[in-house]
């Protein structure tokens, strides 16, 4: 069934009754070509081009419980390419290219909106960074404009400019960057890798990696053993745990990275603010909540769940920056496991096993990744080598020395 206003439009006239399940409930066969681990964004990404773009059609996406019940539906939906680094700079234009034709591309509204990314400067030093930044990112094609403080008046006069403690200096804005709806991307991939005979295994985890002589030759699951040529490791906070079934120990730790949400409001924030001094950010959804977020918990864990002295750290944050704020009522919060890499940059590379695949330590940056994520890693399942833009992911690298220190805050998780 193809999307469109006209079949909105019919369906309502008629009850509604002729929409169809947007992809298929499919039971795991005996064997597969390529099989991936991992029943989110970026796993149902690297399914969709590795069938778009390289021809595979006999692939399983397995996920222990529903698509999109991980870190896709755990974030706050922020679309951006503003990163520095050589690397990660060109990966995330990739990715932000791939963003703008998405919709048409998978014929599904993922609510794509690109109203801007504003992060504030709230000293010289940060203002004169943001510079450097703003530059690296126009050499690398993308947009940036560097705001003196009257233009930030303007642009958001909500905003607490009469704080002394950290006043605001001017900013950085990126117009092309965004928000999009979370579990919408998944679905949006769940159905185009469907529809090109793609089967989605729902409720079924993978409980061991067969391996035989340095070569893999399937998973064992919940739902009994499946042999393939290929796996993918696509598993963002799991990622430790399903390497160790393959004897591996990758070079990153799981931490909680809680999110919220406020009550329905009318408009008043139609862009993206970053507070530079408190690592906090917020924006407003269609349905008119402020979804806002800030700092990790700061404790390595698996649960999809935070601590109260970081949710008083982010109000405390939020508060600072635009003290009306303290009148919204929170809804709820939620947490998402982060997969943090030692340097703050992804891993996407083959491993030491034959036919095993990886693509884990996404930090902050999962979710805008998703479109290059999926792209890259077909590529790299597809023709064994790495993607242009994502030749410096490589999991060596961290042993060699050749590292990606995106934040500048070497192997200290705490920092990141």
């Amino acid at each position: 069934m193809r999307y469109s206003g006209l079949k909105v439009i019919t369906e309502g006239l008629f009850g509604n009754k002729g929409w169809k399940p947007a992809w298929r409930d499919a039971a795991p066969k005996a064997e597969y070509d390529a099989i991936i681990i991992g029943g989110g964004g970026h796993g149902l990404s690297t399914a969709y081009y590795l069938a778009k773009n390289h021809g595979m059609t006999n692939i399983a996406v397995l996920e222990k419980g529903y698509l999109g019940s991980g870190n896709i539906g755990r974030n706050t939906t922020i679309v951006r390419a503003n990163y520095y680094m050589p690397g990660n700079s060109e990966f995330y234009s990739h990715s932000l290219k791939l963003w703008e034709g998405l919709e048409a591309e998978l014929n599904y509204n993922v609510m794509h909106s690109q109203r801007g990314q504003l992060i504030l400067a709230h000293s010289d030093g940060q203002r004169d960074t943001l510079a450097r930044r703003g530059n690296a990112m126009i050499n690398q094609g993308d947009d940036a404009e560097l705001w003196t403080l009257d233009q930030v008046k303007e642009f958001a006069p909500y905003l607490d400019y009469a704080q002394t403690r950290f006043p605001i200096y001017g900013g950085l804005m990126h117009k092309r960057g965004g928000t999009a709806r979370h579990d919408a991307v998944a679905w949006g991939y769940a159905r185009g890798a469907d529809q090109r005979g793609v089967d989605l295994i729902q409720n079924c985890e993978v409980t061991g990696i067969d391996i035989e002589n340095g070569v893999v030759k399937g998973v064992q699951t919940t739902r009994g053993a499946i042999r393939a040529k290929k796996v993918g490791m696509v598993v963002a906070g799991r990622s430790s745990q399903v390497a160790a079934m393959a004897g591996m120990r990758l070079p990153i730790e799981s931490h909680v990275l809680q999110a919220f949400v406020t009550e329905g409001l009318k408009p008043v924030i139609d862009s993206i603010i970053s507070f530079g001094m408190g690592h906090f950010y917020i924006s407003q959804s269609d349905k008119g909540g402020l979804v806002f977020g800030g700092d990790l918990d700061f404790y390595a864990s698996y649960a999809a769940r935070g601590n109260l002295p970081m949710v008083e750290h982010v109000m405390e944050a939020a508060m600072t920056l635009m003290p009306m704020i303290g009148r919204a009522k929170v809804l709820r919060s939620w947490g998402g496991i982060m997969d943090m890499s030692v340097d703050g940059s992804p891993i996407i590379d083959k491993t030491h096993i034959d036919g095993l695949f990886v693509d884990a330590g996404w930090n902050y940056g999962g979710f805008k990744a998703v479109p290059a994520s999926g792209w890259c890693m077909a590529h790299l399942m597809a023709t064994g080598e790495s993607h242009e833009v994502a030749r410096r992911f490589r999991l060596d690298r961290f042993r060699t020395g050749h590292v990606m220190d995106e934040e500048g805050t070497g192997s200290q998780h705490n920092l990141h």
